[in-house]
Order: C-alpha cells, then structure tokens, then sequence
C-alpha cells in the first residue's frame, strides 16, 4: 500500500475495525462510534476536521469577524488590542484623534486577516490530507484532537504558507503604508522594531491562533453530532 493510500486509510471504511478494536469506549464518548463502527460509510475524522476547518474560516473571513469577536482579535504588533488606552502608541501620541488613527490601523490588520483567512482553506487542506490512521488514536482522545494535532504538527509549515497571503492582504489593506506614514513622522516607531517582516509576523502569528481557537470550536461541535454535522451541508 502506497503512503498515499495509508493516509486516505484514515477514512472509515478503510480503518474502521482498527479503531473500534484500540478504544471503543473512547470513540463513543467523543460522539464518533458510528462513523467508525461501520455506520458512517466513507465517512471519518479526517472529513469532520476538514469541515471544521472550512466552517471556522469561512466564519473568519466574514468582513467585521475578527474586530468583532474580542477572543481572537489582532492587535498592534508587539502591542496588543487597543483597550482603553492604545498602549505604547497611545502613551506616546497621545490624544483621542490619534487613538482613533490606531483603532483604523487595528480594523485594517483585523480585515487583512480575514482576507487571508478565506484564501487558507487550500493549506489547510493539505495538512489534513497528511494525517494517517497512526494519528487517529491520540486525535480521538480529546473533543478538539484534531485541532490540536494539526497545531502541534503543521503549525510551521501552516504559518509559512499564510504568512505570504497575509503579507498581500495587509499590503491591499494598505496597513504597511499606514505604518511607513506614522513612521515618518514619529521615530519611535522604527525604534521598536515596527517593520514590514515583524507586522506581518506578529499578525500571522495571532491569526493562526484566532483560526485554530475558532476549528477547535467547530470540531467540539462536529463530534456532539457528527453525521449531522457532515450531512447537513
């Protein structure tokens, strides 16, 4: 059996009886025991991970979603959300005017992301399409295994292929030119490292950790009922 097979082993029909055998009791508490136990017909966790990637980017890539949702906002690089002060940018520039400069340039980075994140849904893909039945134990152990597989196993090379579309959604967005802007006329900026690699780093960085909290939030909700889930759209 080739390495590709083995990894397409990981759809039911192909796994099923391992499964079952290695943690009947487990598979049923996490809601999966009729996907695995013969019930779900070509249907697994790798289907139930990728809808739950698909359902948490589409979610994301909605205009307004990451602003919106405190839990997984980006804020400034380095910096953190605006909160009632702007931080060190608000320290230094001061004033309700500027704040609201640096509430635009938040807006701005939050919809570059967004952006990015409805052009992912392909990286996210491919690293699902890299697990193999040897993964499914410990996927199946917890109610956002496969979340936390997928961070532990392809976070590098996920922020690797999104840092370039996170780059064009924040060039697009026009947050470098914004930055190069206040960098002309306040020094302080360049001084604390504020560039094009490090905003692009720093957003890369908290996107994919909005994007995993929101696939983590999908896959609990995937595993309550999975074949509703997977069949209902």
């Amino acid at each position: 059996m080739s390495v590709s097979a083995n990894r397409r082993g990981f759809i039911v029909g192909a796994s099923a009886a391992g499964l079952a055998t290695l943690m009947p009791a487990s598979l049923h508490a996490q809601g999966l025991g009729d996907l695995l136990g013969g019930g779900g017909g070509t249907l697994g966790l790798s289907s139930i991970l990728g809808k739950a990637t698909d359902g948490a980017l589409d979610k994301l890539a909605v205009p307004g979603a990451f602003y919106g949702d405190e839990e997984v906002r980006i804020g400034l690089p380095g910096l953190g959300n605006l909160g009632g002060g702007g931080g060190i940018f608000g320290s230094i520039l001061g004033g309700a005017g500027k704040l609201g400069i640096l509430d635009g340039i938040t807006r701005e980075i939050n919809d570059a992301a967004g952006v990015a994140a409805g052009e992912a849904k392909p990286i996210f893909r491919e690293a699902i399409d890299d697990l193999s039945f040897n993964d499914a134990p410990g996927i199946i152990r917890e109610k956002d295994g496969g979340t936390q597989y997928l961070r532990s196993s392809a976070n590098d090379r996920l922020h690797s292929r999104l840092e370039p579309l996170v780059d064009s959604a924040l060039d697009r967005a026009g947050v470098y030119k914004t930055f190069d802007g206040l960098a002309d006329k306040h020094s302080f900026v360049r001084r604390v490292g504020l560039n094009r690699e490090s905003i692009n780093r720093s957003v890369t960085d908290q996107g994919l950790d909005g994007i995993f909290s929101y696939i983590g939030a999908e896959e609990r909700t995937f595993r309550k009922n999975p074949l509703g889930g997977l069949l209902g759209s």
